[in-house]
């Protein structure tokens, strides 16, 4: 395009639309980098979901916190009905008293709740352990603390002389 088309149309430039293409093109590169991160934490995931219901009886335990929660609130219910239509010198008792299955049923909920956060917990350690285990596993058969060379000794102006020479070569490859 030309720049009295550009002026009279009144567009960007060919270079700056080129520029703003070629930072999308690494803005998008980013985003698929950070897309693959994203789907490998979306597998790891996934994983632990499907390693926790294979626990034994993870789920009977949680339904037995859930009857017993349930349970507690609708004895609490009972009892505030209850206080409410009998003599004010004995309702206290019973508010006291619906009040503490209050504290049962959330004792309930919270143990279910931790019991489920430590299985997971438990499943994020072995997940890591499994990591450093493959990756010992990988170190060690990729070194073998054995160092290649020449085996042959110089000195020192030799030393230089053999670097010298090598940028000498860099250089003309260079050009």
């Amino acid at each position: 395009m030309s720049k009295k088309l550009e002026d009279l149309f009144n567009l960007p430039s060919a270079k700056s639309i080129e520029k703003a293409a070629t930072e999308t093109k690494k803005e998008l590169e980013v985003v698929a980098e950070k897309q693959d991160i994203i789907e490998k934490i979306d597998a790891a995931t996934d994983k632990i979901d499907a390693a926790l219901p294979t626990v034994t009886d993870l789920t009977a335990s949680d339904q037995e916190m859930d009857e017993l929660a349930k349970l507690a609130i609708d004895n609490f219910t009972d009892l505030i009905d209850f206080g409410m239509n009998v003599d004010p010198r004995v309702s206290g008792v019973i508010f006291q008293s619906a009040s503490s299955m209050l504290g049962h049923a959330l004792t309930a909920k919270m143990a279910k709740m931790d019991k489920k956060l430590k299985m997971v917990d438990l499943q994020l350690k072995k997940a890591r352990l499994d990591q450093v285990d493959r990756l010992k596993a990988v170190t060690t058969t990729q070194n073998d603390d054995t160092i290649e060379g020449t085996g042959t000794v110089i000195d020192r102006n030799a030393l230089l002389q053999t670097i010298l020479a090598n940028a000498a070569n860099a250089q003309k490859m260079d050009k």
